[in-house]
């Protein structure tokens, strides 16, 4: 089974269908946020040096993240296909990470979860009353849509022409979500 690359916008449901595949399949999820999280509580040089960046509120530079990925990779059962969720989220962490994946001989389809603005908004909306998540305020849920559309959509028409993207309709209940996607998934 190939590796597989979640994208969604904020609230489509990404986490939630990683879970369901790594349970179904054997997938190793590789979720970026979570990563850095572990990596920031570690005492070494790296887990210093993202705990610093991240308490300023700035994003993890490419080549640390890719450093991140790297670590994951060789740590991790080559066997085992991988869900990439939240990486990436750039033109340039896409051709680092595609290099990376080629080096460790490693195939890949993309898995696009569409979901419109106004869902992701309520989803998210709900999320943070759920969770108590101080920073979903409506003014930075928006500022991820907007980050999404500039920095992450187009790289989904880049692998649209490399006939990797495969849609899938994030409207719809988890359960159906879920089908569409062991329908569509390469096996």
């Amino acid at each position: 089974m190939k590796d597989l690359i979640l994208v969604g916008i904020q609230g489509s449901g990404k986490g939630t269908q990683a879970r369901i595949l790594a349970e179904k399949f054997g997938y190793q999820i590789f979720e970026t946020g979570a990563a850095l999280r572990a990596i920031a509580k570690e005492d070494s040089d790296l887990g210093h040096k993202v705990k610093e960046i991240t308490n300023r509120g700035d994003l993890v530079p490419n080549d640390i993240v890719m450093e991140i990925v790297e670590d994951f990779l060789s740590k991790h059962d080559s066997d085992k296909p991988v869900i990439f969720d939240g990486i990436p989220r750039s033109e340039a962490q896409r051709q680092s990470l595609e290099k990376l994946l080629e080096s460790h001989d490693r195939e890949f389809a993309v898995l696009e979860i569409q979901l419109s603005e106004e869902e992701a908004m309520k989803r998210m909306m709900q999320r943070a009353e759920q969770e108590g998540r101080e920073d979903d305020t409506p003014e930075v849920m928006r500022k991820r849509i907007e980050n999404f559309h500039q920095y992450t959509a187009p790289l989904l028409e880049i692998w649209k022409q490399q006939g990797r993207v495969i849609e899938i309709d994030g409207e719809q209940s988890i359960q159906d979500v879920t089908s569409e996607i062991l329908e569509k998934l390469p096996r």
